[in-house]
C-alpha cells in the first residue's frame, strides 16, 4: 500500500513540481497551498492517513516553523522533511528544535527526494516501535496499537473499550496466535490502572508442583529448594493487572485455591501462616472451550462462572480478511526497518495470495510469514516467490476480475494435458522424478526458456529450477550416450 505525503508550499508551480517528484517515486500525494491548511489536513486526518510531511519552510501568514510548532505536540512521531531555498546552520538549527525530522535545500534532486522520504518513513517506523515497545513494558499500550479496521475486530475493541472503563473481570476468548495478550495490554493501557503492573502467566507452561508458588508465592523453607521467598504473581501484580493465559490448563485442585483467592481478595504463600491481601484487576485467556470442559467436569462451574463475567471473543485472521492488508503493511515496514532491507511493499498478487490463504496460525503466523520473507528477499517488492511456504500448500491467487482486483480464490490442481505420458511401457504408473522431469520440459518450451515465468507457474524456487535444470541436463546426456552406445554395436 503506497504511503501518502502530504506537501506544503504555497507557490503553485513549486507543488506541482514536488507532486510530479513524489508520484513518480510511488507515493499517494496530498497537497496543502499554505501553513494553516497544513494544519487542518494534518490535525483532522485519522491516524496514519498522512504518513510524511514535505513542508516548505518560508510562506506567508503560517510559516514552516509555525506548523512544527503546532503539530508537533499531538503529532510527535509524524515524519516531517523541511524544504528551504537558504541551508545556513541557523536555518537548519531552528527547524530541527521545532520538530523537523530531516530537511532539503532547495532545488533538490528527485533521487534525493526519494531517498529522504523512504529514510524518513524508516526512521518513523523504528521509532514508532520503540515507543509500541515502551509503552508495552510500562503497561500503557492502547487501543490505537491494536491493528484491525473489520467489523469484527471493531466489535472487539468497542467491547474492550468498555470493559477498560470498570474493573469487570474478563475472560478472552480465541485461537492461538489472534491476539489476546495484546487486547488484555490494551485494556490496561486505557484504564484507570494504567502504567501499574501488567503481569502475565502462562498455566499451560508451569510445571504442576510449581504451579501454586508460581501464583500465591512461597515463604523461604516451605519445601526442599525453597532456598529464599517467593512473593508470587498474585503478590506482583498487586495494583495492577494479572493476565491468566490458558487457563483451561490449570488442574483442578489449583482451580479451588484460585477461586479463593478470586473471591476473597488474598492470598496464601506456601509456608505462610497468614493470608496476604492482594488488589489486581483479572483478565483471563483460552484458546479452548471451558463451557465444554465444565459439561465434561474438567473445569470447575463455580469458577467458570467466576472468570467468564465479560467475555470476549477474537476472531481467528480468515474470519476477517480485511485486516490482513494492514497487518501485512505494519510487519513489512517494522521488518524491513529493523532489518535495514530497502522493502517498501508487497506486488499485487502477492497481496492476493496472502488474502486468500487461511492462515490456521493466525496474526503470529502472518507476523513470522512476513518476517522470513523480508529476511530472505532481494526486491524492493515482495513477490509471490518470496511465500513458498504458502505456495507450496497449492494456494495461488486468480486472475484479476474484470474490476481490476485481485480475487483471492484457490486453483484447483490441474489435470494432466498434453502428450505428457503418465504410463511406462511396461503398463506402470512412471516414476514422479520422470513425470516432473517432462513437466519441466514442457514449461521450458511453453514460457520460451523464460526461467521467473517458469518457476511461478510451477510453484518453485529458482534454485529449485536450475537444480531440476542440471538433473535433465545428466538425463539428456545419459540418454544420448545410450544412443551412441546402441549405435555403434
Amino acid at each position: 500500500m503506497a504511503k501518502t505525503v502530504l506537501i506544503v508550499d504555497d507557490d503553485p508551480t513549486q507543488l506541482r513540481l514536488l507532486e510530479s517528484v513524489v508520484s513518480k517515486a510511488d507515493f499517494r500525494v496530498e497537497k496543502a497551498n499554505g501553513g494553516a491548511e497544513a494544519i487542518d489536513k494534518i490535525m483532522s486526518a485519522r491516524r496514519g492517513a498522512i504518513n510524511v510531511v514535505l513542508l516548505d519552510l518560508v510562506m506567508p501568514e503560517v510559516d514552516g516553523l509555525q506548523v512544527l510548532e503546532q503539530i508537533r505536540p499531538s503529532q510527535p512521531d509524524l515524519p516531517i522533511v523541511v524544504l528551504t531555498a537558504h541551508g545556513g546552520v541557523d536555518t537548519v538549527v531552528k527547524a530541527m528544535r521545532a520538530g523537523a525530522t530531516d530537511f532539503m535545500v532547495k532545488p533538490a534532486s528527485p533521487e534525493r527526494i526519494r531517498v529522504t522520504l523512504e529514510n524518513s518513513l524508516k526512521l518513523s517506523t523504528l521509532t514508532g516501535e520503540i515507543s509500541r515497545l515502551t509503552r508495552k513494558i510500562s503497561g500503557e499500550l492502547g487501543f490505537d496499537d491494536l491493528i484491525g479496521t473489520s467489523p469484527a475486530m471493531s466489535t472487539v475493541i468497542d467491547l474492550s473499550k468498555r470493559a477498560a472503563a470498570s474493573s469487570i473481570p474478563i475472560l478472552i476468548e480465541g485461537e492461538s496466535g489472534v491476539g489476546k495478550e495484546l487486547v488484555a495490554r490494551a485494556i490496561q493501557g486505557s484504564s484507570d490502572r494504567a502504567g501499574r503492573p501488567f503481569v502475565t502467566v502462562n498455566c499451560g507452561a508451569i510445571p504442576e508442583n510449581l504451579v501454586e508458588s508460581v501464583l500465591f508465592g512461597h515463604e523461604k523453607g516451605a519445601f526442599t529448594g525453597a532456598t529464599q521467598r517467593n512473593t508470587g504473581k498474585f503478590q506482583e501484580a498487586s495494583g495492577g493487572t494479572l493476565f491468566l493465559d490458558e487457563i483451561g490448563e490449570l488442574r483442578l485442585d489449583m482451580q479451588v485455591k484460585l477461586l479463593r483467592a478470586l473471591q476473597e481478595g488474598e492470598v496464601d504463600p506456601v509456608g505462610s501462616t497468614k493470608p496476604i491481601k492482594v488488589d489486581i484487576r483479572l483478565i483471563s485467556a483460552t484458546n479452548r472451550d471451558l463451557a465444554e470442559m465444565v459439561r465434561e467436569g474438567s473445569f470447575r462451574e463455580d469458577l467458570y462462572y467466576r472468570l467468564n463475567v465479560y467475555p470476549i471473543m477474537i476472531p481467528p485472521l480468515r474470519d476477517r480478511h480485511e485486516d490482513v492488508g494492514l497487518l501485512v503493511e505494519h510487519f513489512t515496514r517494522a521488518f524491513a526497518a529493523s532489518e535495514n532491507k530497502p522493502i517498501r511493499g508487497v506486488t499485487q498478487e502477492a497481496m492476493a495470495l496472502l488474502n486468500n490463504y487461511e492462515w490456521p496460525g493466525n496474526v503470529r503466523q502472518l507476523e513470522n510469514t512476513i518476517f522470513r520473507a523480508i529476511v530472505l528477499a532481494e526486491g524492493e517488492l515482495l513477490s509471490i516467490d518470496d511465500f513458498p511456504q504458502i505456495t507450496g500448500q497449492g494456494v495461488r491467487p486468480a486472475a484479476s476480475s474484470g474490476e481490476g482486483e485481485a480475487a483471492a480464490v484457490a486453483e484447483p490442481a490441474p489435470t494432466p494435458m498434453g502428450n505428457l505420458p503418465l504410463l511406462a511401457v511396461d503398463g506402470h504408473v512412471r516414476p514422479m522424478a520422470d513425470v516432473e522431469l517432462d513437466i519441466i520440459r514442457f514449461a521450458l518450451d511453453r514460457y520460451d526458456s523464460q526461467m521467473s515465468e517458469i518457476a511461478r507457474r510451477l510453484d518453485i524456487g529458482r534454485s529449485t529450477l536450475y537444480r531440476k535444470l542440471k538433473e535433465i541436463e545428466a538425463a539428456d546426456r545419459e540418454a544420448e550416450a545410450d544412443s551412441s552406445a546402441e549405435a555403434a554395436e
